[in-house]
């Protein structure tokens, strides 16, 4: 028995799923968003309620069938709710800075990193040193959050980079901390 799997979905208010053939198709006020199912899991829509079941119990489709419900809840949580990472930047004289729908880092290099804004994101800088990437697809905000990540990936010794806010960096001691 797959726990997640035989989890039920319930559709919040405001939010449309339909069912096409192996394609789901889920509405909401943040956007709309589309998956393909695997045609071994089958998907129920019972008013406001999914679900989502599998054929036998082979380990292949035991896999699907978490993965299925998961990518499934995950885009009725993203139209209603939306997704968000955010990104804190650490050492002298590394900033980010907001330019129309671009995001320019100064992150210590001989030039400057612009990334634009990925269809469906939204990158906003409340501070200089805070990043925040928000979006209704949950794969796309964290491959978002990544990229931005590894432009400058925080220093094992010093601590400097750009880390999420919530990843707690342990620092080395470096050559003269064993004396």
């Amino acid at each position: 028995m797959s726990r997640i799997g035989n989890k039920k979905i319930v559709i919040p208010a405001g939010v449309e799923v339909r069912l096409n053939g192996s394609e789901i198709t889920v509405k909401g006020p943040k956007a709309s968003l589309k998956q393909i199912i695997h045609s071994d899991i089958s998907v129920k829509i019972d008013g406001n309620v999914i679900t989502v079941t599998r054929p036998t119990d082979e380990k292949n489709h035991k896999a699907l069938h978490g993965l299925t419900r998961s990518l499934i809840n995950n885009m009725v949580i993203g139209v209603s709710e939306g997704y968000k990472k955010t990104l804190e930047i650490q050492g002298i004289g590394f900033k980010a800075v907001k330019q129309g729908n671009k995001v320019v880092l100064n992150l210590g290099y001989s030039h400057q990193i612009e990334m634009e804004e990925p269809e469906g994101i939204t990158l906003d800088v409340p501070a200089p040193n805070r990043i925040l990437v928000s979006g209704s697809d949950k794969q796309v905000v964290g491959e978002t959050a990544a990229k931005l990540r590894s432009f400058r990936v925080p220093d094992a010794y010093h601590g400097k980079g750009i880390k999420y806010d919530y990843e707690v960096l342990k620092l080395k001691e470096g050559k003269t901390g064993s004396k």
